[in-house]
């Protein structure tokens, strides 16, 4: 066993864990944050996204002893990020309430690690075009709404944290 000590939704955790443990197993398992998704197994679904020291990383694909040391938020703390900048909107974080708005979940499977992938794409880049969401989720997966809502969800989130009217216009 192995001891770690990471920060998780601002809050200090420690465990002792196997070497090969996943990232996404310490959270689902050991910390009971179920809102990170397995979805392949193969880290090419994206339902397993979380932000390590801010950045959006397929937890599947990170053991938990490299998370040692980090922040980890989860899509359960996502709202605390917001509220800590003063973007919260009705306990959400604007990626949330967008998609809440623009229906960007179906079965809602996906919707962790869309949100998370699109929160850390709109922390880099709070204008991007269209072309440019589309591009960042290559690696999130969604098999029921074909994306076009998640996009728009995505744009409207993007324009709501820089302040603007409206969404940038579809290309």
């Amino acid at each position: 066993m192995t001891h770690v000590s990471l920060k998780v939704n601002g809050r200090e955790v420690s465990r002792d864990v196997e070497p090969r443990t996943l990232l996404v197993e310490l959270l689902r398992r050991d910390l009971n944050l179920t809102g990170t998704h397995v979805g392949c197994d193969t880290s090419q679904c994206g339902c397993c996204v979380v932000h390590v020291d801010g950045v959006g990383t397929k937890s599947c694909t990170m053991l938990a002893v490299q998370a040692d040391g980090k922040a980890i938020t989860t899509i359960e703390g996502l709202a605390a990020v917001a509220e800590a900048d003063g973007r919260a909107e009705d306990g959400l974080h604007p990626v949330q309430a967008a998609f809440r708005q623009h229906h960007g979940l179906q079965c809602g499977f996906c919707t962790p690690g869309m949100i998370m992938s699109a929160a850390d794409l709109l922390s880099r880049n709070a204008d991007p075009t269209e072309h440019e969401v589309r591009e960042w989720l290559e690696g999130n997966l969604c098999r029921c709404t074909g994306y076009h809502n998640i996009v728009k969800a995505i744009m409207a989130a993007g324009a709501t944290m820089r302040g603007a009217a409206t969404p940038r216009a579809a290309e």
